[in-house]
């Protein structure tokens, strides 16, 4: 029972890296109400489990071997997505649109959390392959590796939703000011990671 909590604290600390912080940021930052924040956080959870899931059984399942530079490739797109996010925030913060629908940016989130899957999955799969007695065992802690991400991940849009939620923040400069500074955070956050991922 420990060591299933342990695995989902586990979980729970990996959605708090800055890469995750970042997006989950940006994503919420358009949002006007809690629940709407919360389950982009819910949704980027899942796409983020259910990329580690699958490299797990591709790696621990059918010993599928996927080399070290892929993953670097995997990081770089990560930051290109970061970049991405940014500019695309910015763009929405100038060039709002009347009505945005819940579900679409839910896709989004579920997006975000499939790519940034990517970039973490290959050290956790190693790391569980290397301590796991069968496949089966490897992919169970997977899973419950991935509840406490989307637990995290929870959490996280929860609080950096705050904010941004026009019943709490009255200051619409304060608001953008906000947004701005996430944006660029994200963009150049997305471009140290492209550049330790390509150039190094």
């Amino acid at each position: 029972m420990f060591k299933i909590f342990l695995t989902i604290y586990a979980g729970l600390e990996h959605a708090f890296e800055a890469d995750h912080l970042l997006a989950v940021n940006t994503l919420v930052s358009h949002r006007e109400n809690l629940k709407q924040s919360i389950k982009d956080g819910i949704f980027w959870g899942i796409g983020h489990t259910t990329t580690i899931f699958l490299v797990g059984i591709l790696m621990i399942g059918f010993k599928f071997n996927i080399g070290e530079n892929i993953f670097k490739n995997f990081e770089a797109g990560v930051g290109i997505m970061l970049i991405f996010l940014g500019i695309y925030r910015m763009y929405k913060l100038y060039f709002p649109k009347e009505h945005t629908h819940t579900h679409n940016t839910s896709r989004a989130a579920f997006g975000v959390g499939l790519i940034h899957g990517l970039a973490g999955s290959g050290a956790l799969v190693v790391l569980v392959i290397s301590q796991m007695k069968t496949p089966l065992e490897g992919l169970v802690y997977i899973l419950i590796f991935g509840l406490g991400s989307i637990f995290g991940m929870f959490l996280a849009a929860y609080l950096f939703s705050i904010p941004y939620t026009k019943s709490l923040l009255k200051s619409k400069k304060l608001q953008t000011s906000l947004v701005i500074i996430s944006s660029l955070l994200c963009i150049i956050y997305g471009g140290k990671v492209v550049y330790e991922n390509l150039m190094l």
